[in-house]
């Protein structure tokens, strides 16, 4: 080194931290840099990310590249600053202990404290530009990387790890779902609710969106042609389960259209009636929503009757149903439907009996569980473990849920008020 001058010197060390720098950089910007968005800029036919993305693939050869440039700099980093140092200052070790201090501050300062922060806070404008670096660097230095990997593969063999195995990126449902609420400002409010709600479908069934039975408009075939015209003028909906006298005896299901040209003449048979109906569709209880969109989408319905196992009918799905559990509710309801759900100036709202928990939570806000009844009356009798004979009210969390009408042993109509602040309203079940 004494043949060298000393500016020659300078310069390497310079030219040696941009190099050090520059491999701390990329490796913490390449490992940094977001998967998904990098696929997108692929995608879009970006060179430079297409490249990236090659790079990657060979992790392996990639870091060991990196590592090895870094490590062969900051070796020659400490040789010039000690020869400098001792062509100074003396060969003794207080310029030995000097030079050591000097070296590892600019190492850690300028080589790799700087740097990675740069890689780990601007990725995507470190990782593509420097992938034209590394390509070239790589194919230079593939012998030594690979005689490098080939020591290190049989040094974690003996350690029981095989590289590569389970290497693939895998995510669960719930890891994607916890991508989607952190997304922020980067995603407006209402997609974000799409995707969260298609990600509950898997866990709810039919049971928990259907029209229950006593709310169901159907018509009942077996009534006079005078019932059976009025009824069908003052509809709200476009179709219609049909039954002959009770509910379960379901016969078909009724196009109200179809029927037009029977309304506008002055009489009919019910013969007639039936010739226009279509085949009822059944849905066994339990059917998981996302399993029954798929059902209908196959089979080209848009309304099926759900069943439990004895065949007795239980409520009425409809496509409408699962599509508003995915975006939320549409602005046409029926005549008595959710319009109703709101909080009044008292913090109350009355409720039919029938009305889901469900329901209740998606529109009016609360945070009634879900795991257990369906419906607010369930709720009410799972803790008063009885049928109340007069008005009661039970507390649940923050809110009162009042009886405010018994119809043959059947609770018709509740209040619900709440109170202060609303907490986790599993219930003390507190009963006034």
């Amino acid at each position: 080194m004494d043949e060298i001058p000393l500016w020659a010197q300078l310069l390497a060390l310079l030219l040696l931290l941009m190099l050090s720098a520059f491999f701390s950089i990329a490796e913490t910007s390449m490992m940094a840099l977001n998967r998904y968005r990098l696929g997108h800029l692929v995608r879009q036919g970006r060179r430079g990310a297409r490249l990236v993305s090659d790079l990657l693939k060979q992790t392996e050869r990639l870091l060991g590249t990196i590592l090895l440039g870094n490590n062969v700099v900051n070796t020659a980093l400490t040789a010039i600053v000690t020869s400098v140092a001792i062509s100074e200052f003396g060969n003794n070790d207080r310029t030995l202990l000097l030079a050591t201090s000097g070296v590892a501050l600019l190492i850690i300062v300028f080589c790799e404290i700087t740097p990675k922060v740069l890689g780990a806070t601007f990725p995507e404008h470190v990782a593509l530009p420097a992938g034209y670096v590394l390509r070239p660097l790589m194919r230079v230095t593939a012998p030594a990387v690979w005689l490098i990997n080939l020591l290190a593969r049989l040094l974690l063999r003996a350690f029981g790890v095989r590289p590569g195995e389970d290497s693939a990126m895998r995510m669960s449902a719930e890891e994607l779902r916890t991508i989607v609420l952190e997304t922020g400002a980067f995603m407006p409010q209402k997609h974000r609710s799409i995707l969260l709600n298609l990600f509950d479908l898997e866990k709810i069934t039919v049971d928990d969106v259907m029209i229950p039975r006593n709310r169901i408009e159907s018509l009942n075939i077996a009534t006079s042609p005078e019932a059976i015209r009025e009824q069908l003028a003052t509809c709200y909906h476009n179709k219609l389960p049909v039954h002959e006298g009770d509910v379960n005896r379901t016969v078909g299901v009724l196009h109200v259209r179809r029927a037009l040209a029977l309304l506008s003449r002055d009489s009919f048979e019910v013969d007639e009636l039936r010739e226009l109906l279509s085949e009822s569709y059944f849905v066994p209880s339990g059917t998981p929503v996302f399993t029954q969109l798929q059902f209908f989408q196959e089979n080209r319905q848009r309304l099926g009757l759900v069943v439990d196992e004895y065949g007795e009918a239980l409520g009425l799905v409809t496509l409408e149903d699962i599509i508003e559990e995915i975006i939320g509710e549409f602005t046409t309801t029926a005549p008595g439907g959710g319009d109703e759900l709101r909080w009044g100036e008292a913090d109350e709202v009355p409720l039919e009996g029938s009305v889901t928990l469900r329901e209740l939570n998606r529109r009016l806000h609360t945070d009634f569980p879900l795991d257990g009844p369906r419906t607010l009356t369930g709720l009410v009798l799972e803790a008063l473990q009885d049928i109340p004979e007069g008005e009661v009210s039970v507390r649940f969390g923050s809110y009162v849920v009042e009886v405010v009408q018994i119809q043959d042993r059947t609770i018709r109509s509740l209040r619900l008020r709440r109170l202060g602040m609303p907490s986790r309203a599993r219930g003390d079940g507190a009963v006034s």
